[in-house]
């Protein structure tokens, strides 16, 4: 496919807009505009500043990421004072998972706001994610930790952080399975091959051998889904003495 120079603007028309549409979202007024800016901008823009650094929302992705982690875990630690610490980091894990981040980046409707000259049809899932972890990191930048924290505690923790709940989420059913098979000493095989089938999206097959029987079958679009997927599937026909362990 070749490569033109159209942008897909996703923006509101006028930086009026963007920055109205910004502010609903945060809550509070935004002192600088720019850096919000810079936390929807695509790599694919392929803009640079004025010292010719690259200008996108990865950087602005990784600040925001540690700064989702450090907020979380003040949370937990405050709410979790009997919990320890892999209890603790097994909980914030199930905040921010990739999962979860991409359903909080798709609530707010933030891909409304990327400019890219990629179409957003031809966007990952994980794009919701990373552009809310980068506004995380705008707000960090823009207005300090507090204002950062104020927007983490209505925005993730008060609507979706629950104790009880976030207890029995499971994050990864391979985790699971493999740990009840480490425990019970069985053997385990992940078979997994391209799929023939005739989809459009390249799939992959797995077969989820334990001990000496085929315990799950999936096909997904990579790898790790399609394991993901059977380790789910085996979970849950095992799922009494994986719980009874």
């Amino acid at each position: 496919m070749k490569l033109t120079s159209k942008i897909f603007n996703s923006h509101p028309k006028t930086d009026g807009d963007f920055f109205l549409g910004i502010k609903k979202i945060l809550g509070f007024k935004p002192k600088n505009i720019e850096i919000y800016k810079k936390a929807f901008l695509h790599r694919s823009v392929n803009k640079k500043d004025s010292e010719g650094n690259p200008m996108n929302y990865e950087r602005l992705e990784f600040l925001g990421d540690s700064m989702l982690g450090t907020i979380i875990s003040k949370h937990l630690y405050n709410e979790v004072p009997e919990g320890d610490e892999g209890y603790l980091t097994k909980m914030r894990s199930k905040v921010v998972s990739r999962k979860h981040l991409n359903e909080l980046g798709k609530d707010l409707n933030l891909l409304r706001f990327v400019e890219s000259r990629i179409p957003k049809s031809h966007f990952g899932e994980n794009i919701h994610g990373n552009v809310f972890e980068a506004l995380v990191g705008a707000i960090y930048l823009d207005r300090g930790y507090q204002y950062c924290e104020k927007f983490i505690n209505e925005r993730v923790i008060e609507p979706y952080v629950d104790i009880e709940q976030l207890e029995g989420k499971v994050i990864s059913y391979k985790s699971l399975v493999i740990e009840w098979c480490q425990k019970q000493k069985k053997s385990f095989n992940y078979n997994v091959y391209e799929d023939t089938g005739n989809d459009e999206l390249k799939h992959f097959a797995v077969k989820l051998t334990i001990g000496d029987r085929i315990m799950a079958k999936a096909r997904a679009t990579s790898k790790k889904k399609a394991e993901e997927k059977a380790s789910k599937r085996a979970y849950f026909a095992l799922q009494n003495k994986i719980e009874n362990q």
